[in-house]
């Protein structure tokens, strides 16, 4: 199957979304990959760190709530 890593990364920083804590963190317990992904395009900090959870960039910490409720919220939420 030929992936969409574009949808496949959108998926994921809406998932870290979910996990978020401190106002700014959230679990990284994603596929390495990705979260290199999310780096590059500048959404995370450098997740290649000894800490359980990667920090949202301030773009990152938008685009991801934007994106976790275009993908998971109820119709009227």
């Amino acid at each position: 199957m030929d992936a969409d890593d574009d949808k496949i990364d959108e998926a994921v920083l809406a998932l870290l979304w979910l996990t978020l804590h401190d106002e700014c963190r959230a679990w990284k317990g994603m596929d390495w990959a990705v979260l290199d992904r999310l780096y590059e395009k500048g959404l995370i900090h450098n997740p290649a760190t000894r800490a359980k959870s990667v920090m949202f960039t301030e773009e990152g910490l938008k685009v991801s709530e934007v994106l976790f409720r275009k993908l998971f919220a109820r119709s009227g939420d």
